[in-house]
């Protein structure tokens, strides 16, 4: 039995509608390599979870947030 929930493919156009951007903000993060892609021939696919880790990585904390983090240290 196949317990792998599928993580689809996605090309840069419909990473660009996934994030919300345009489809050259996509073709600069491969190029630059900055995020990860799954070359199929010529073509340059993106995976929804690399997406989706690229997305939590750039989430800018609230005040309150960044501030406890601070306060917990001691």
């Amino acid at each position: 039995m196949n317990t792998h929930t599928p993580d689809p493919l996605l090309s840069p156009a419909e990473a660009a509608e996934h994030l919300g951007t345009g489809v050259r903000f996509i073709r600069r993060l491969v190029q630059e390599r900055r995020i990860r892609y799954v070359k199929v021939g010529r073509h340059v696919r993106i995976r929804t979870s690399v997406l989706d880790a690229y997305i939590d990585d750039h989430t800018v904390p609230t005040l309150r947030e960044a501030r406890s983090a601070y306060r917990k240290a001691a």
